[in-house]
């Protein structure tokens, strides 16, 4: 998204996955506000992230100026805030609905807005509880996932009559009728459409067959299909909104090494390789690179190298194991890269290790 006047440019701190991101990521979409989109491994964080405090989840946004948004809810209204061409907030018309009545002016947008946020209270609160301990059962001791799984649907079902009776044609709506699918709180979206809508996709996709066939979220099955077809979510999916790999902190050092090397390492507890097809002894030292040099060093060195994995390396960890890095040049381009001297590296030092795509 290219910024437009008076917008801010901002990092945003991602998990692809994550339903609290993908709203975030949607909300940011919708008011067209330029962001820096950085994926998130959560079992290594970069130290640029942990620097921002807990609690340590995604998203965490960080506007140009300002203090940090840590909750998805805060990224949403912040950027809608600023431009919402949609009326997620509802504050444009200032109609509310209540007794099936509209409400007009300032009474009606309060309104509108405290319905909002308990369906968003309803699904961070009842429902995220169940759906976790529903989709990760083993994450939660004596939870039974057949007990949550219905207490899930019984909120779905809820849910599911709103949108019956703002499409009011329940019947085709079961159907999936394009026509008559409505939406949480009217005839138009809101921000608890998009803020509730990662969670039900989430909740289909732990058990799909289930979902298809269980009885009385026929409005809901509808209301799900229409943003699954349609270009927002699929936009806030796809790079650069949802890259496909990790941001790489400039802080940590890069190695690149074949999988069976590595696996061979993991054995050993050390690595004594210093690049493709030589030794640490043979070398003196392991070759390493900064982010930014990753990309050129596969290129010329393991395109051709079947599986290779990406080690992320933290110089404070090669410190305390008493490891040295020196900055020197490449004798062929004088471009300098990070050098590890003092030993074998200890598997230890290496914060992750994934399969590298180009």
């Amino acid at each position: 998204m290219a910024p437009g006047p008076d917008q801010e440019a901002a990092i945003l701190w991602s998990f692809r996955r994550c339903p609290y991101a993908i709203r975030a990521r949607l909300a940011l979409a919708a008011a067209g506000i330029a962001v820096e989109v950085r994926e998130v491994n959560l079992a290594a964080r970069p130290p640029e992230f942990q620097e921002l405090g807990p609690p340590g989840t995604v998203p965490v946004l960080q506007p140009r100026e300002g203090p940090a948004l840590r909750q998805s809810l805060e990224v949403m209204v912040w950027g809608l805030e600023r431009q919402d061409p949609g009326d997620w907030l509802g504050r444009r018309s200032g109609r509310g609905q209540g007794n099936g009545a509209l409400v007009e002016g300032k009474a009606g947008a309060a309104e509108r807005w405290q319905r909002i946020m308990a369906l968003v209270a309803e699904n961070d609160g009842p429902f995220k509880h169940h759906l976790d301990r529903f989709k990760y059962a083993s994450r939660h001791v004596g939870a039974d996932p057949a007990v949550h799984r219905q207490e899930a649907l019984a909120i779905l079902r809820r849910w599911n009559n709103l949108l019956e009776a703002s499409s009011g044609a329940s019947s085709a709506a079961e159907g999936g009728a394009e026509g008559a699918v409505g939406w949480l709180l009217g005839g138009r979206s809101c921000l608890a459409d998009w803020a509730l809508l990662p969670f039900v996709r989430q909740f289909r996709l732990a058990d799909p067959e289930g979902f298809a066939a269980a009885d009385g979220i026929g409005a809901l099955r509808a209301w799900l299909a229409r943003f699954e077809r349609g270009p927002e979510l699929a936009q806030v999916m796809a790079p650069p909104l949802a890259p496909r790999q990790p941001w790489r902190s400039p802080r940590w050092l890069y190695h690149l090494a074949l999988a069976e090397e590595w696996q061979q390492a993991l054995a050993e507890g050390v690595y004594r390789r210093s690049t493709r097809g030589m030794s640490l002894e043979q070398v003196g030292f392991l070759h390493a690179s900064y982010a930014h040099q990753i990309g050129a060093t596969f290129a010329r060195f393991y395109a051709d190298a079947g599986p290779v994995r990406l080690l992320s390396i933290d110089p404070a960890r090669l410190a305390q194991a008493g490891l040295l890095v020196r900055e020197e040049p490449a004798p062929d381009s004088g471009e300098r890269f990070p050098h590890l001297y003092g030993g074998p590296l200890p598997c230890g030092a290496v914060v992750s290790a994934e399969p590298y795509r180009p």
